[in-house]
Parts: C-alpha cells; structure tokens; sequence
C-alpha cells in the first residue's frame, strides 16, 4: 500500500539541475570519515549492514520513490546517507535516479525507482553493494560498491529472469556469497539468484520457486530462523480482498527447498533474534480475520513466531498489542501497530529489538499523526518491559506531530555510527513542509540506556539538494 509525503524548501536552481543534469555516478558529497575496523552485531536472523565505502560506519537508504525526476511524475529515486562517528552525516551523500549519469535507463512515470532496495555484497569485494527495483520497471539496477562509495551500475542480464518486485536478499545456501530473491518474471512465481555476481551481473547459478499461488507474494522476508547457518525466506500472500497463508521456504545446502511450509497470515514483518537463543524469531502483523480490506481500520497486532530447527512458531508464539503491559498507548482503530517492522539490537545486550512504526496513531497534534515504539528483546523474549515511544512531539524530536504525517510508516534498525548499537530511522512520507507530500526522515541514535534523541538527525529532500515536491522522501529504508 502506498501514500504521499512531505516536502522541504528548494531553490528552483538546484531542483532544474537535478531534474536535468544529475551529478555523476562518482564520489559522495564531502565529508566521508577515514577507514577503521568494522563494528555490529551478528544477531541470528538480522540483514547484514551496508557499508558501502567500506569505512567501518554503516550507511543509510532513503527511498523517495514518488519524487518526479526528467519530467516524469513518481518516476523516484533514492539517497544514501552516510554513517560517521557522529551518526547519519547528509553532508555525505548520494541522490541517485534514473537520470543520474552512468544509471542504465530513463526515468519512466510511475517507475517508483528506489522503492525496493538490498544492501548486501554481491560480489564478495567487501564492499556493500545495492540492488535497486522500480516498481514500475522490468529490471534489477544494480550499483556497485567502493572506496568512493556506489560507483558502476548495470542491470541485470535477461537472463536473470526476474521483474524484481518485492526485491530480498539472503545467503540461502550458507556458502557466504550474498543471493538475491524476487518476483520471477511471470510475475507469480520467485527467482532466485545465487552469488557471487559477476560485474556484468550474471550470478553463479539460478533457480525458479512456484507458489503454487494465483498472484505473486506481497512480500518477501529473509532471515535464519532455525540457526542451521542458512537464511530461509517467508513469502505473503494475499488474493482480492482476503489474505493467504504465509510460505516458509528453508534455506540448504542447495538453496531455497521447492516444499514450503504454511504458516500465519502476514501484512509485514522482520526477523530478529530477540530471545538470544541462537534461532531467528520471527515478528509480523497479524491480519484481522484474514481480511486485508480491515486493515486500515484495525489497531494492529504483532506476533512473535519464535525460530526453532522447526521452523518459526513450531515451539512457541506471542501476541502483542498497545494493550499488553509495558506497551506505550492503547488500542485503538485505524492506529495499525506493526505497519512496519524492524530488528536490530538498540542496547548492545545481544538481544534483538523490534522497531514497531504505528503511522496512524493520533496525537494531540492530529489524525493520524504517527508515532514509533521500541520493543526490547530479552532471555524471556520480545515484552514491552522498558519499551519507549517516540512522536515528533516528543522532547528533542525535531518537527511537530501534525494530522497526516504518518511518522513510522517506514522504520529501520542500523547502526550508522559504528558503535556496535541499532539507531532507528523513522520516515514520514505524509509530512507537509513548503511542498505538499515531501516527505522526510528522522535517525535518532542507539546506547546502553536505549534510544536517545541526543545527536538526532532529521532531513527531508531540501537537506539532500534533491527534488522535494511530492517525493515521499521516508517510503522506505531498504533491506
């Protein structure tokens, strides 16, 4: 489901440049730190970070996929920010489109560019790389990883045999080279590419999943939930107005296995590791009743399918609420608590935290305002022991909690000071500046103590010097 977002003051100058002549494909803006040793966890069932120039400050993707670009409306693009000592640092950046020189294609209407994007190694260099899906387009763009940051790009050859849609990554094999998943090309079925790549963008061997499914899922979920090495896969599924059975695709020695496993219905999730048991856990959004039409109405559920050698949920569930103990609010309709979801390890206690993005919570500030909440992990598992909640009214939380921003409806745990601890990126695609429909995003930085708002960072596309007016800055973070 998509909406519109925010928008911040641009000169008219720098808006024509971007639209017509982008920079080159080349270095960063000023301001990238000197190398050091690389920091972070590694939590069972939680993505790798990206690290693009390989500096040892993992960095962020911003979607705004909304965003006109060469004339063409929701044509989108993306923006790298790079991490430092000091956290998201926007003064070293990337804003990269269709139209950027050295990008294969054009800007295409409706291509939404950057919507969907993994950061993994493809090519085992060392360096992060990004695979990039419009949803509008028939290809992968992929854009490699440097000392300079993302340099190169290609698509990927025909015979990849994939449209890209719902874009994932993993290591589905355990032999340590990054594989991409995604739509296959029928549109209903999933591909699956194995690594390493090639430079031209060929992986080493490739395989076609069926569903056995009407439509294509809508969306794809990676992560090693029965600790054998390998990550697995959950697919989502929905046909009209009802919701299917989510598939659970184990990971071998061979790849993704063609027999999945029916499990519960999903609208989002992530997975993390939250019970420090060696197996990832895995956190979605229950839909009521099966029903994907209630969802804008309902207050939102999440549930914990904890991960075993069986498989998510084979030895233990829990359901969580803004009326469980310790959850900051209440339940109410329409709120949508787990819209989007996110793990990560904000204390450094090895546990897994989940980011619950809630962009339909009313404040004092109006309908549908947004807000976010951090579950803590712990030796018992996800609780809402300890967890905190933050608004754009919340103290040291720059902005205003205003009616339809939708603060949450994209959120992201990573580190992007190196300090071995998430920080939470929180967008709010709805926001309002000058421009209706900008978008922006917030990244408020992790410790000992949790999330403090100390060192926050908030930029919407004028701080980028990228094109603002319905861009919808904050969509998404990537996988």
């Amino acid at each position: 489901m998509r909406h519109r977002s925010i928008s911040t003051v641009v000169r008219c100058a720098t808006v024509a440049a971007l639209l017509t002549a982008p920079a080159l494909l080349a270095a960063p803006a000023a301001g990238a730190a000197e190398p050091r040793a690389a920091s972070g966890s590694s939590l069972a069932g939680v993505a790798p970070r990206a690290d693009f120039d390989k500096d040892g400050y993992p960095d962020l993707v911003v979607a705004a996929p909304a965003a006109t670009v060469g004339g063409k409306t929701k044509a989108g693009y993306f923006a790298v920010v790079y991490g430092s000592a000091a956290g998201a640092n926007t003064a070293h950046r990337q804003v990269i489109s269709k139209a950027t020189e050295g990008v294969p294609g054009d800007p295409e209407a409706g291509g939404w560019f950057g919507y969907h994007t993994v950061a993994r190694d493809l090519d085992g260099d060392g360096y992060t790389d990004l695979a990039v899906d419009g949803a509008g387009t028939s290809s992968v763009t992929v854009l490699w990883g440097s000392a300079s940051g993302l340099t190169a790009a290609i698509e990927l050859p025909a015979s990849a045999a994939t449209n890209g849609a719902n874009l994932t990554g993993g290591d589905f094999n355990g032999d340590g080279h990054a594989d991409l998943v995604a739509h296959s090309t029928d549109d209903t079925n999933l591909r699956v590419l194995y690594g390493p790549f090639t430079r031209d963008g060929a992986p080493a061997s490739a395989n076609t999943l069926n569903t056995d499914r009407t439509f294509g899922p809508v969306d794809l979920i990676a992560g090693d939930i029965d600790g054998d090495g390998r990550d697995d896969l959950v697919s989502t599924h929905a046909f009209e107005e009802m919701s299917e059975a989510s598939l659970y695709w184990k990971g071998g020695a061979n790849g993704l296995g063609a027999a999945p496993t029916r499990i519960d219905h999903a609208a989002a999730g992530t997975i993390g590791d939250v019970d420090k048991d060696g197996y990832g856990d895995l956190i979605i959004r229950t839909v009521p009743g099966n029903v994907v039409e209630d969802l804008p109405y309902d207050h939102g559920t999440i549930k914990v399918l904890y991960g075993s050698a069986s498989g998510p949920g084979a030895t233990r569930t829990k359901v969580i609420d803004q009326n469980t103990a310790g959850v900051p609010g209440v339940n109410e309709d329409g709120d949508q608590f787990g819209y989007s979801l996110s793990a990560g390890d904000v204390n450094g206690d090895g546990y897994a935290d989940i980011a619950v993005g809630i962009p339909y919570e009313d404040l004092d500030g109006g309908v549908d305002a947004g807000s976010t909440v951090l579950l803590y992990g712990g030796a018992s598992g996800l609780s809402g022991t300890g967890a905190q909640a933050f608004t754009q009214d919340t103290a040291g939380v720059p902005g205003a909690a205003e009616a339809g921003d939708h603060f949450g409806a994209a959120v992201r745990l990573g580190d992007t000071d190196g300090d071995g601890k998430a920080d939470l990126a929180a967008g709010a695609p709805d926001e309002d500046g000058t421009y209706t429909s900008s978008g922006a995003a917030w990244v408020l930085r992790g410790g000992t103590g949790g999330l403090t708002t100390t060192g926050v960072v908030s930029f919407g596309p004028n701080a980028l010097g990228a094109p603002e007016a319905g861009a919808e800055l904050g969509r998404d973070f990537g996988r």
